[in-house]
């Protein structure tokens, strides 16, 4: 790793180094999970809800560390970097081997979507570029100095998902990322509790330009109102996609294949280039996914049969959209996270399948005071989307099935709704709810662990 030594990284954190001296030894690599350190790594000992990184110095000590960052010495024979702060000395290693990287930087951030765009852009990118791109959620102020802390100088590329819940979250990210391409998906209701309304959402967002290189560039989602009304950042005009007038990258020809993806033609309005495209992933509003890993490409020097074969290479990551196929039935796995938006596109991905319609949903979290009313009005969209079955999980999402019990009986519609206040109670019931053949919706908030509920499923005879 270029330039990291012991004695620059103590620098770099403002710690003392005490032990052995190795002033001029390099790391191979930087691990806050000692189940994960190789010979050669800098151990980094952080504190969590659930356990103390201090514990484990004598372990990765024996397991060939070459030094720990930590907040107190131990007795571990091995050097000790010293900090006031732990978390806060990873950020500042990334920072510094950040500035260290001669590598283009990809920030993408947004309220949804962030990991299906991270996905796409790496996908299009990696056919040219030998591309670094976040690994699962690893979105937050410890997944991104983790990723930044793994680019190594063959890298070209570096594609970064960045997500936040709180004001000056975005700002820290940004000062690591230092990115050179800032994509902005979109602003909706989530993380309200913290963000108070979609217009803080959008300024909380826009600190990911706090660092953005003086020759960088922004893409965002101009059909989005919000975004829509950022016109330029450091004298340079924002790169607009979307299928609604105005855009600079947009699609025409769109054509839904329910479960089997998406088919459209994209135009880049600038250019007048125009091309055909297979988006394998389910879900109409995959295109938005697209036509953002296009205008991407563009900018660094893509071709379309290149932006074309990234596409093919693209393949659904669980919890995302991932479309499982049993023997008798389908469950579309969405459960990783969940606000208004993205169940709403979920309910559009259900709408597309031919089976019976079966969604499940979960409540959502940080919404702030609207709370009830936002989880009644997926409750009635539910309803409208044309879903047969309705099973609503949660304390929060009693309100939703209120509402959609409301709206079904308004429109004599035939829907079946249930409502269970836990998973475990839903789970006696299923095999009496479910029938073979259907195809099963589950989204919820992260709390609610919905993935358990996934496991359950691959397993119930009615869809075996």
């Amino acid at each position: 790793m270029k330039n990291m030594t012991i004695k620059n990284i103590a620098a770099a954190v403002g710690g003392e180094v005490h032990g052995i001296d190795i002033s001029a030894a390099e790391i191979t690599g930087v691990i806050i999970d000692s189940r994960k350190l190789e010979a050669g790594n800098l151990f980094i000992a952080t504190r969590g809800e659930k356990a103390d990184g201090h514990s484990f110095i004598p372990q990765v000590a024996e397991k060939g560390a070459i030094a720990v960052v930590c907040e107190e010495m131990t007795a571990a024979p091995i050097p000790h970097i010293i900090v006031k702060d732990s978390l806060k000395a990873l950020k500042d290693i990334a920072i510094f081997y950040r500035r260290q990287l001669d590598i283009l930087v990809v920030g993408i951030t947004g309220s949804v979507g962030k990991t299906s765009t991270k996905e796409f852009i790496a996908a299009v990118l990696s056919t040219r570029y030998k591309t670094l791109w976040t690994e699962g959620n690893y979105n937050n102020e410890i997944g991104v100095p983790l990723t930044i802390l793994k680019i190594r100088e063959e890298h070209e590329i570096a594609v970064l998902e960045m997500g936040i819940n709180d004001f000056g979250e975005m700002h820290r990210l940004s000062e690591m990322a230092r990115p050179d391409i800032a994509v902005l998906t979109n602003i909706g209701d989530c993380h309200l509790e913290r963000l108070g309304d979609r217009p803080g959402v959008l300024k909380a967002k826009s600190e990911i330009f706090d660092f953005l290189a003086a020759d960088g560039n922004v893409v965002i989602n101009g059909d989005d109102v919000l975004l829509k009304t950022i016109p330029e950042i450091n004298g340079r005009p924002s790169l607009r996609y979307g299928i609604g007038a105005g855009n600079d990258i947009t699609a025409e020809q769109i054509n839904n294949l329910g479960l089997d993806g998406t088919s459209a033609r994209i135009i880049n309005k600038k250019t007048g280039e125009n091309f055909a495209v297979r988006i394998p992933l389910p879900g109409e509003h995959m295109i938005y996914n697209a036509l953002a890993a296009t205008a991407a490409g563009n900018l660094l020097g893509l071709n379309p049969a290149e932006i074309t074969a990234g596409f093919r290479n693209l393949k659904s990551v669980p919890g995302r959209s991932n479309i499982i196929h049993l023997p008798s039935g389908i469950i579309i796995d969405d459960c990783y996270n969940a606000n208004p938006v993205s169940v709403k596109a979920a309910l559009l991905l259900l709408k597309s399948a031919r089976s019976r319609k079966v969604a499940i949903l979960g409540d959502m979290g940080e919404l702030g005071t609207d709370k009830a009313e936002l989880h009644a009005k997926v409750g009635q969209e539910a309803i409208e989307t044309g879903v047969n079955v309705l099973v609503c999980i949660g304390i929060l999402s009693l309100n939703m099935y209120k509402a959609a019990e409301t709206v079904a009986s308004e429109s004599e519609s035939a829907v079946l709704i249930y409502h269970f206040a836990d998973k475990e109670s839903f789970l006696e019931k299923a095999e009496d709810i479910l029938c073979a053949d259907d195809t099963v919706l589950l989204k919820a908030s992260r709390f609610m662990a919905f993935e358990t509920l996934v496991d359950s499923l691959k397993k119930m005879p009615v869809l075996n």
